[in-house]
């Protein structure tokens, strides 16, 4: 690797330190826990939220939050009781990263005026037809949905061989 790499690199590296990620750490724990509950939902089987917050390593208020979301939104459903908990309401082969993103985050684009939900006019904007940087990133925001409302749970667990240790098998229950 060349100097230029290396310093490239770290640059990359301090960035991502200072901003803003891609997706937020809410996100990222909803898209953890609906990956956990579609693996229990194969086994027709509740999860408490004590138990996905140990296996997730997700703060449980935190959770409660995100979960509450999901639910409110049609995703999930709870139960109480012995055999309660959390569990999809629908199949995880219907459920798209990009319609949790969306439930969690809000609109998926990287500009207001790209916006399919919340279209906002750029404050400084002279025009979106002649603006370049809106056409090089509406074709970002349109790979982007692609991938994101095309891939569902059920695909990121498809093969179980990828899936961390603690998260393979069967769901535990307490």
């Amino acid at each position: 690797m060349s100097s230029t790499d290396s310093k490239d690199e770290a640059l990359t590296v301090e960035h991502y330190k200072r901003k803003q990620p891609m997706i937020s750490q809410k996100a990222k724990y909803a898209l953890r826990a609906m990956v956990l509950l579609a693996r229990a939902h194969a086994e027709d089987e509740a999860l408490i939220i004590a138990d996905i917050s140990e296996r997730q390593n997700i703060p449980k208020k935190f959770l409660e939050q995100i979960l509450l979301d999901l639910k409110r939104h049609g995703l999930l459903d709870s139960r109480r009781g012995k055999n309660g908990g959390y569990m999809l309401l629908r199949p995880a082969d219907q459920i798209t990263f990009g319609e949790v993103l969306r439930i969690i985050e809000g609109p998926i684009a990287p500009l207001p005026c790209l916006s399919k939900m919340a279209y906002r006019k750029c404050e400084d904007c002279d025009g979106e037809k002649s603006c370049e940087i809106r056409r090089v990133f509406a074709e970002v925001a349109d790979a982007t949905r692609a991938v994101l409302d095309k891939t569902t749970i059920a695909d990121a667990i498809a093969d179980e061989r990828l899936a961390p240790a603690n998260l393979r098998g069967k769901a535990r229950r307490r």
